[in-house]
């Protein structure tokens, strides 16, 4: 190709003083439109994305330290709130012993009351069995004594064939037999 264009090219022997042009060179009109582009292009950067650039960059700068701050002061809020909660737990902990401490005493009182009361109600039950075991010892006793003097003055009619049938006399025999009973089985 560089081949034609200097075949091409009139040489100074036909009469052209004009010299061939640099290919590396442009021309001017090239270089003036070329100019103007760059002037608007560059016009519509300075004026309208430089400014906007500028401000997300601005925006972004302010998210980020913003962010930043909240993060801190959320980070010292969350260890504020953890002391506080570490403070009532430590609390609730403390109150809890002593709620177990005073049940336990409640219980231990309970209890000591529940022996207490148990012990009175078995006195009582005790002391009233006591109390119908002997009344009923009495009664039988009683019982006993009629039914004994009157087999022993029936069995003393038959030995001496005699009726004995005197009250008084009865009485006497049966309370004296009684009493001699008495002495024999108390010795």
């Amino acid at each position: 190709m560089i081949n034609e264009l200097i075949l091409a090219a009139p040489s100074p022997e036909e009469g052209g003083d004009h010299q061939p042009p640099n290919p590396l060179l442009p021309q001017w009109y090239d270089i003036t439109w070329s100019l103007v582009a760059f002037a608007v292009v560059l016009f519509v950067f300075w004026k309208f994305v430089i400014p906007k650039y500028k401000q997300v960059l601005a925006e972004r700068r302010e998210t980020i330290e913003g962010g930043i701050e909240r993060a801190e002061a959320a980070q010292a809020e969350a260890a504020e709130s953890l002391k506080a909660y570490r403070e009532q737990l430590a609390g609730a902990r403390e109150e809890a012993a002593g709620i177990r401490e005073e049940a336990r005493t409640q219980g231990t009182q309970i209890i000591a009351d529940m022996k207490a009361q148990a012990t009175t109600e078995s006195d009582r039950i005790i002391a009233n069995g006591n109390t119908q075991l002997d009344a009923q010892r009495q009664q039988v006793v009683s019982e006993l004594r009629g039914d004994l003097g009157k087999m022993s003055v029936d069995l003393a009619e038959k030995l001496v064939g005699t009726s004995l049938s005197d009250d008084a006399k009865q009485a006497g025999t049966v309370d004296r037999f009684l009493a001699e009973l008495d002495a024999e089985t108390a010795k």
